[in-house]
């Protein structure tokens, strides 16, 4: 079982997941050389600290900040934590007329914890382990998603 496969299943809550599109990773990072490749960019999944470390540098932002902007939006975050569905995009005529459509609307980076089951928080963490999920995207907008591991939603 991979990393990957280890955090999802709720079995790595200590660690975090941090995805960077190539379009936004150089070609000689050296995250490219400890994450894993994917078909569109390099995901890393490292314990907390190296992390949001790792994030800042790749970034230039802080990740709790970055996901304290991105709660303001709710989109879509692929379950795989390498994509998304940016909620800005589309619906909009007039900006679709001056050409810019979904397009302009892929996943930049994406950085994703998991925080342990809580019944005295009640909510969804209530039931069970929770994936918290922050996307920038594109077009210079964040968003996130949170899910109970397990949900297919």
């Amino acid at each position: 079982m991979s990393k990957l496969d280890e955090f999802l299943a709720g079995d790595r809550l200590d660690d975090v997941v941090f995805y960077l599109s190539d379009a936004f990773l150089d070609d000689d990072s050296r995250l490219r050389k400890v994450g894993t490749e994917t078909d569109d960019g390099v995901r890393l999944v490292l314990d907390g600290e190296t992390g949001r470390s790792a994030f800042q540098a790749g970034t230039g932002m802080g990740a709790m900040e970055f996901a304290k902007e991105a709660m303001a939006a709710e989109g879509r975050i692929a379950r795989s934590l390498d994509g998304g569905e940016c909620p800005f995009a589309g619906g909009d005529a007039e900006a679709d007329a001056e050409g810019d459509d979904d397009d302009d609307h892929d996943v930049r980076f994406v950085f994703a914890f998991a925080e342990g089951e809580n019944p005295e928080v009640g909510g969804l963490y209530a039931e069970g382990d929770v994936i918290h999920a922050y996307a920038h995207c594109t077009c210079g907008e964040s968003y996130s998603q949170k899910w109970v591991i397990g949900d297919r939603a």
